[in-house]
């Protein structure tokens, strides 16, 4: 479907258009990368949109469908120049249009974004911290009962079955994507052959991103974080934390990581997939949920 408003056009965003939608990243100083926008735009199940302008994408907007149950909103971007023109207005109501039969919609929006996003019927769920650390730190790995493993195939099911129960719905193409492509990334903790946590994590243009991170207590939280961490020696990462998990925020802090900005978790007028955040200490990030 296109639709037009004097010169701006919108249309479906191609795997062609990821240098395009790259560009408006790093205008952004955000952390996407091409496989980013790839693993986005190559699903057909997904909703990735730009506008165009004489011919130059201007704006972008992505809606991830995780099952056919939940549309994630992510990638909301609009070029400097054509902002204050209703563009991201035209954009978010060409999409809210094709998402009516989803029976819940979400994203994780600014403090700026979270304004807007009320005019549009969203709610507050929870508050999320982007923390940073430029150089991070090597770190001793206190002695545990036990300890996190490499993720095998094996373990990928079980993953995929945790995460739903504590996201609220199956997205296994993520997590398959996020294991197979960064394994060197992916931690699980085990304890009586049963997956209590993992985390996973991805490269981004500016930092290494950890997230998501589950965990069944705050001490195997901040275990499967220490091994995450422990093979990034030196180098920037970002994590999102959700802000009442202050014990991992704190043991962060300690080790010279420091919150960059907020977000905000919030539901476009039911939330009937809460997932269970009291086991969720970091998401994967506020394009993927």
């Amino acid at each position: 479907m296109v639709m037009k408003t004097t010169t701006i056009t919108l249309r479906t965003l191609q795997t062609d258009d990821t240098p395009a939608a790259m560009k408006l990243c790093a205008a952004e100083g955000w952390n996407q990368t091409a496989n980013d926008w790839n693993f986005l735009i190559a699903d057909p199940r997904n909703i990735c949109i730009a506008a165009v302008c004489a011919k130059e994408i201007i704006a972008t907007t992505t809606a991830i469908n995780y099952s056919g149950q939940l549309a994630w909103i992510g990638m909301v971007l609009v070029n400097k120049v054509y902002r204050g023109k209703g563009i991201s207005k035209l954009m978010l109501n060409h999409v809210f249009k094709k998402l009516e039969s989803f029976p819940s919609v979400k994203l994780d929006a600014t403090a700026h974004g979270q304004q807007v996003y009320k005019k549009f019927g969203f709610r507050d769920e929870y508050h999320i911290a982007r923390m940073v650390n430029t150089t991070a730190k090597k770190i001793a790995i206190p002695d545990t009962d036990v300890l996190p493993e490499q993720i095998g195939s094996e373990h990928i099911p079980g993953i995929i079955a945790l995460d739903e129960v504590v996201f609220g719905v199956n997205r296994a193409p993520l997590i398959e994507m996020l294991i197979k492509t960064y394994p060197h990334k992916a931690w699980v903790l085990v304890r009586d052959s049963r997956i209590t946590g993992f985390a996973l994590g991805r490269n981004g243009s500016k930092y290494h991103h950890i997230g998501p991170v589950t965990a069944s207590a705050p001490s195997d939280a901040g275990i499967l974080m220490l091994h995450a961490l422990d093979k990034l020696n030196g180098q920037p990462v970002v994590v999102d934390v959700l802000c009442d998990k202050e014990e991992l925020m704190h043991s962060l802090t300690a080790i010279g990581f420091s919150t960059q900005r907020h977000f905000t978790r919030m539901y476009k007028t039911e939330n009937p997939f809460p997932g269970t955040c009291s086991r969720l200490y970091a998401i994967c990030g506020p394009e993927f949920g």
